[in-house]
């Protein structure tokens, strides 16, 4: 969309996850909840559905959730590139606010916030008051976040807002990233409960695109001494630099 590569998906095998961020997403669900196990996802941001069709792939039967307000883009993806039939994917054309103020509390198993306005993930969807609606609807389960960041200005102020709302949180991003010479994803997990942080470790540097995860003391270095964003003080992640797209 735009200049943005948004979605990629196979059709004849929706677990084969092109985009690197992706694939980390995967790694953080599969040591979450095991392939096989039903689940409740609820999905901020769907543009193809590249996750939900993972999903409904390896946890077949689960409960799915994609809140995505573009619905010009959702009648796309039904005319052009169809989810499965029962795949138990149920899209609502509303935005993230709106979407999660709408669930009821102790809902869901998991989270995944992978939105983005254009390029840019909305302001709305980093602050605290948004997290906490997020672990309001989580079942003791897992906040997963997907940004983009260079110079990690904006990643810190995201994870100070996810630390002030949940016990345990994790960043994972590629080298180049974390030391702020590349534009890139981020992912963070946030949490009450433990999260598999070794094995997400290991994994994520097994890939052919290694990332790094930090968390505990490592992460809170990072994130210093930044202002977490709120409703009051928020911000749109920057835009990628003009190279990005050459």
């Amino acid at each position: 969309m735009g200049r943005t590569d948004q979605s990629y998906v196979d059709l004849d095998d929706p677990r084969r996850l092109e985009f690197d961020y992706m694939q980390r997403l995967a790694d953080a669900l599969d040591l979450i909840a095991p392939e096989g196990r039903r689940i409740r996802i609820i999905h901020v941001g769907g543009a193809l559905m590249t996750l939900p069709r993972y999903v409904a792939a390896t946890r077949p039967r689960s409960a799915q959730i994609v809140l995505e307000p573009d619905t010009e883009l959702t009648e796309f993806v039904r005319r052009h590139v169809p989810l499965p039939r029962q795949s138990g994917i149920k899209v609502r054309g509303v935005g993230g606010r709106e979407g999660i103020a709408a669930i009821r509390e102790d809902y869901a198993d998991v989270v995944v916030v992978d939105a983005f306005a254009g390029s840019q993930v909305p302001a709305e969807l980093t602050t605290t008051e948004f997290f906490a609606d997020v672990r309001r609807v989580l079942d003791g389960g897992v906040m997963m976040l997907n940004i983009t960041d260079k110079g990690l200005d904006y990643a810190r102020r995201v994870a100070a807002a996810a630390a002030k709302t949940f016990d345990q949180l994790a960043l994972s991003t590629e080298p180049a990233t974390l030391k702020g010479r590349r534009f890139g994803n981020i992912i963070l997990l946030a949490s009450d409960e433990e999260l598999p942080v070794d094995e997400l470790a290991r994994r994520s540097a097994r890939s052919p695109y290694p990332y790094r995860v930090l968390t505990a003391a490592r992460l809170e270095q990072l994130i210093g001494g930044a202002a977490p964003f709120t409703d009051a003080d928020s911000s749109p992640s920057p835009e990628p630099p003009a190279t990005h797209f050459r």
